[in-house]
């Protein structure tokens, strides 16, 4: 990334824009932080900085304090009523306030899109977009008055924006707003330069190239650590043997587990597999796991606070969770939400598991990507028997409409790939 970083800012004083691509866990919340320090170096202020959720929000503030000299103060915008967060509440230097004029000498301004998109005023020569991919073009239509040049920071191959209410309308259309910024960014500049990230350094050796072939067949990258450099071991012998055991073993032992119960079409909230994913997150825990990595020569416990469960719709996560502790620090989410963080180990729900027909919701290859690139050393991946088949059943029958780029590759190309890799790793039910 220090190499990537001067060539990044060179750019940017050249155009109005620069892109920079990013597999799972490259660094792009770190290349912001760095960003963010060489503009204020420079003196490349003021500057504005938009993220897509409030839990991005106020996670690039934390890292910023830190790692910003003394006294700059960072402003921080919110809706009226909004109640700092103690990460964001413990910093003097942050003020936080539902208008620019609310912000004081703040030089550094930092809001979610939604937030910047209902600001009337207010200049600024540089930004940074942070997860630009998961904004939606309209959104940047709606701020692009306020900025001179930015930098776009992103990754391509996890979930695009998506909306509740049907798009069809605006199919084909340039100014499609369901289309990310960046699309439309690069559609109608495709002279501004893209930077890639080509390391992963939260994927471990194992799982980076499983990924990168399923996901970013063009754009492929490769793993910060090598083979060996990260091992999970259990402290505890098994209980009895059963299945959840060998599962875990197996993830542990190779990076990667596929815990197969019967095939069975189901309902979307399949209790034996919501109570299956419960269990094999418990037993981590009571097998004692113990995660060796760059970062913790010595070992250190993977705790509850290590350990996420993804599922693709919200009844799955409540369903999931009704089988934990009410005090679990378990993290039980959907992959929109898991989207950007990190974890030791990973329990995946499969979206297709148990399903009649395969959707364009279940088969979004960003969906998958997202669930299967959140972990740094071992994912156990949930599923009922009969995906490969499901999927040989119904082809991506997507139409192909004029004007809209076809995305690579499509949901039935990467969940073929995954289902293949896993089936040398598979623990039968």
């Amino acid at each position: 990334m220090t190499d990537v970083l001067p060539g990044v800012l060179a750019d940017l004083t050249s155009h109005r824009g620069v892109v920079v691509d990013s597999p799972p866990g490259a660094g792009k919340s770190t290349l912001v932080v760095k960003a963010t320090k060489e503009m204020v170096s420079s003196g490349q202020l003021p500057l504005m900085i938009v993220a897509q959720t409030n839990e991005q929000v106020d996670d690039l503030i934390s890292r910023l304090i830190t790692a910003l000299p003394p006294g700059v103060v960072i402003g921080r915008l919110s809706a009226q009523g909004y109640v700092p967060t103690p990460r964001v509440a413990a910093h003097a230097s942050v003020t936080v306030g539902s208008k620019v004029a609310d912000l004081g000498p703040a030089l550094i301004v930092i809001g979610t899109a939604a937030k910047w998109a209902t600001l009337n005023d207010g200049q600024w020569p540089w930004a940074i977009v942070d997860e630009a991919y998961q904004m939606r073009s309209d959104m940047l239509l709606r701020i692009a008055n306020r900025f001179d040049k930015a930098l776009f920071v992103g990754d391509p191959g996890q979930l695009d924006p998506f909306s509740v209410v049907e798009s069809e309308r605006w199919n084909g259309l340039t100014w499609d707003p369901m289309q990310s910024a960046v699309a439309v960014l690069l559609r109608h500049n495709p002279h501004l330069p893209v930077h890639r990230l080509p390391v992963s350094w939260r994927l471990p050796f194992s799982a980076a190239p499983v990924v990168s072939q399923a996901f970013y067949p063009f754009t492929g990258f490769s793993s910060g650590t090598g083979d060996g450099d990260r091992r999970l071991s259990l402290t505890t012998a098994s209980f009895g043997g059963g299945p959840v055991d060998a599962a875990v073993e197996t993830a542990a032992a190779t990076g990667w587990a596929l815990y197969e119960l019967p095939n069975r079409h189901t309902l979307r909230t399949d209790a034996e597999a919501a109570a299956a994913c419960a269990s094999l997150a418990q037993r981590f825990l009571e097998r004692g796991a113990v995660a060796y990595s760059e970062q913790a020569p010595d070992g250190a416990p993977v705790t509850a606070s290590r350990i996420a469960i993804g599922a693709a719709h919200r009844d799955q996560v409540a369903a999931i969770r009704s089988y934990l502790p009410p005090s679990s620090e378990i993290t039980v989410d959907t992959a929109n939400r898991l989207q950007g963080r990190e974890y030791d180990v990973t329990i995946v729900l499969h979206p297709l598991s148990g399903r009649r027909d395969a959707t364009a919701f279940h088969l979004e290859s960003g969906r998958l990507c997202v669930l299967a690139s959140r972990h740094r050393h071992a994912c156990v991946v949930v599923a009922r028997a009969g995906i490969p088949e499901l999927l040989d059943a119904h082809p991506s029958t997507e139409p192909v409409h004029l004007n809209v780029p076809v995305k690579f590759p499509d949901g039935w190309e990467a969940n073929q790939s995954i289902m293949a890799h896993l089936n040398g790793h598979r623990v039968n039910v």
